[in-house]
């Protein structure tokens, strides 16, 4: 894996209401420690988690860009905006 050493959440079993809020307190926790960039595991399945994670990522101020990791579609790379 090449983000070794990024903050990484792991979606897998999560449901719609529940991923929201894990990928918002996930960005804000990260903004607050500096990580500029993070990992979100969504999976590939049918594509639901990752469009929920998609649509939180889009409304969230403290994200700078967020794009499908090139080697494992079921991630999502994450580039936070800096603090301060």
């Amino acid at each position: 894996m090449i983000f070794k050493n990024t903050p990484t959440l792991d979606l897998h079993g999560m449901d719609r209401e529940i991923t929201k809020v894990l990928v918002k307190e996930f960005i804000y926790d990260n903004y607050r420690m500096k990580n500029q960039k993070v990992v979100i595991i969504h999976g590939k399945g049918t594509g639901i988690l990752k469009k929920t994670v998609h649509e939180v990522l889009k409304r969230d101020r403290l994200v700078e860009k967020f794009y499908l990791d090139f080697f494992n579609i079921g991630s999502t790379v994450v580039t936070i905006k800096k603090n301060g």
